[in-house]
């Protein structure tokens, strides 16, 4: 089935928070948020070896017209994670109190190994186990309880996060990944009844099998590609762009009353045979 032809993206103004924000899904929503109009904010943790993917999106960002802040800093680490705050605060008071109106999570680094093994060496520890939740779960928590007491979130702004359907499903030296990702919906419902009053909306977005570099890690990765594609419509792996475009149109202001959600962005494959 034949992709359809580019359309324009809806405008989109004000600045984005970007958590994981320089490969994969992160990436997208970076370039793409820009073409609608965004200022980004990244926050990125990256070697000297993969800094030119890096400089590319804030090179891409910025000849859309957009600020790119980009800080290569661990995401979960609370001193860091308090200094790249601190810092955007100082900045946004210079350009007349301009707040976040989107927060994006898309952290994507835990540890791929089975919670039972014949060797104890082999199976995953409590450090790797805290490690993974703490990153691609808790760590959102952090983040929007700094930013609130920041008061760095705008009115109405709107919370994302990526899960996968590892939060309900299981596969080999998936479980620690797996609880993450069933915490991070949880901690989405929590953030979107607690945030509710303030006008903030929470939703995780689940995308379908997508050909990412935390993809390329995951156990018979190459399998899984191919039965995604058997079973979308289309015929084809969803692509961090698919879900790019699709959070343009959910961060509309039409849109205020979608919260507390897992937001299918999959081309139908989750529902497919």
């Amino acid at each position: 089935m034949t992709d359809p032809e580019p359309i324009a993206l809806p405008a989109l103004d004000g600045w984005a928070l970007i958590l994981g924000a320089s490969s994969g899904f992160g990436a997208a929503v970076s370039v793409t948020l820009a073409r609608a109009g965004m200022d980004v904010i990244g926050v990125h943790l990256d070697r000297r070896a993969t800094m030119p993917q890096v400089d590319r999106i804030v090179s891409e960002v910025g000849a859309l017209g957009r600020q790119a802040w980009f800080f290569n800093v661990n995401a979960a680490n609370p001193e860091q994670r308090s200094e790249v705050i601190n810092t955007v605060r100082s900045r946004l008071s210079e350009r007349s109190g301009e707040k976040i109106r989107i927060v994006f999570h898309s952290l994507a680094f835990g540890t791929l190994k089975p919670l039972t093994a014949g060797d104890p060496q082999q199976e995953i520890s409590q450090k790797q186990m805290d490690m993974t939740l703490d990153v691609m779960a808790h760590s959102l928590v952090y983040w929007v309880q700094d930013l609130l007491h920041a008061d760095l979130l705008s009115q109405h702004a709107r919370i994302y996060a990526m899960t996968s359907t590892g939060s309900t499903q299981v596969w080999q030296g998936y479980g620690a990944v797996s609880a993450a990702k069933s915490a991070l919906e949880s901690h989405i419902r929590q953030l979107a009844l607690e945030l509710g009053p303030r006008g903030i909306t929470a939703n995780a977005i689940c995308a379908g099998v997508t050909d990412t570099p935390a993809m390329q890690k995951i156990p018979n990765a190459e399998q899984m590609k191919e039965v995604a594609i058997r079973k979308n419509p289309f015929h084809r792996l969803t692509r961090p762009e698919d879900v790019a475009n699709a959070l343009v149109a959910l961060a509309q202001p039409c849109t205020y009353w979608l919260n507390g959600n897992v937001l299918h962005v999959d081309g139908g494959e989750a529902h497919s045979g």
